[in-house]
């Protein structure tokens, strides 16, 4: 049978499509429909009153990587099948964050603010070592993308399986240790309860004043005042942030005019860049939910991620 599925708050043309490639059929939410696709728009109270009167619901897809703001949902909710983009914006993200680490590592964010012809500056990625925390899609497109540049490369997760191609693999207990050593501290991880404050004025010291911080995760998993500290002071090399806590950054913040500090305005992905990247997942989910195989991208709720 055909799953009904309803594709809100607005049946954007690009997954109303995916939806039907996948053998679904678009209606409006009704007691038949199994699953909804969302895009950014839907709030959390519409969404929650959905679940509540529509109990068929079965499926949920939610519009981006990051779940966080669904989290109190998911968890009043977790007989429901959640899944996200995670693992299918690995590619955009990835690339930028290999972008981001060349720039600031090359002093690119520098000769960018001059005025004036300056001196020769920079260091090479090459045989450095590179801490990346998160080992989902991104983090491991990160590790695929620096392994040309470096094989001296930590992932840092929350279990100790290994992954291909790191050097090291660590749990979050080895978290301290592998910023010791880092050239490179790259943040790819979700944002969750144990993921805020990661990197606190404790950790920032422990890096050395050579070091680079890159955040293409969250904002909220850097303490951003003291992240502010560690620049001003000369203690860390310098910060590459695509994400900020606030985000946006508000005008006449300290890390506008640090000059240790890149900062870009969330643009890991842009929407052309993902739209057909989650507009070929829901066209798998519809399939498999249609099939009863297993859906791709399926978020832990005990986690949160």
């Amino acid at each position: 049978m055909e799953p009904k599925i309803a594709v809100l708050p607005e049946p954007r043309g690009d997954l109303v499509s995916a939806v039907q490639a996948g053998g679904g059929v678009v209606e409006p939410v009704s007691k038949a429909t199994r699953g909804l696709v969302l895009t950014e728009g839907l709030d959390g109270n519409t969404l929650e009153t959905l679940l509540a009167e529509y109990p068929g619901i079965a499926w949920i897809q939610l519009p981006l990587a990051g779940v966080d703001q669904y989290e109190d949902l998911m968890q009043r909710y977790p007989d429901r099948q959640w899944t996200s983009g995670k693992g299918a914006f690995g590619q955009p993200v990835g690339e930028f964050a290999l972008a981001l680490i060349l720039a600031v590592l090359r002093g690119v964010d520098a000769f960018a603010r001059a005025q004036s012809w300056g001196s020769p500056q920079g260091t090479s990625l090459h045989g450095k070592r590179v801490v990346i925390v998160g080992a989902g899609g991104v983090g491991r497109e990160i590790l695929r993308l620096v392994s040309a540049f470096t094989e001296h490369i930590t992932v840092v997760r929350a279990h100790p399986e290994p992954v291909p191609g790191a050097e090291k693999t660590v749990t979050d207990d080895g978290l301290d240790e592998a910023l010791r050593d880092a050239d490179v501290l790259v943040l790819a991880a979700p944002m969750t309860a144990e993921t805020a404050r990661l990197i606190d004025a404790r950790r920032l010291a422990l890096l050395r004043p050579e070091a680079f911080l890159v955040n293409i995760a969250r904002g909220p998993m850097v303490d951003t005042g003291a992240l502010v500290a560690a620049l001003a002071e000369g203690r860390l090399a310098g910060a590459a942030l695509d994400v900020t806590d606030p985000q946006p950054l508000p005008d006449g913040h300290p890390l506008w005019s640090e000059p240790r500090a890149l900062i870009t305005p969330h643009t890991g992905e842009t929407p052309d860049m993902i739209r057909p990247l989650l507009a070929a997942r829901v066209e798998r989910n519809v399939r498999n939910l249609g099939t009863g195989f297993p859906l791709e991208g399926r978020v832990d709720v005990r986690a949160g991620y």
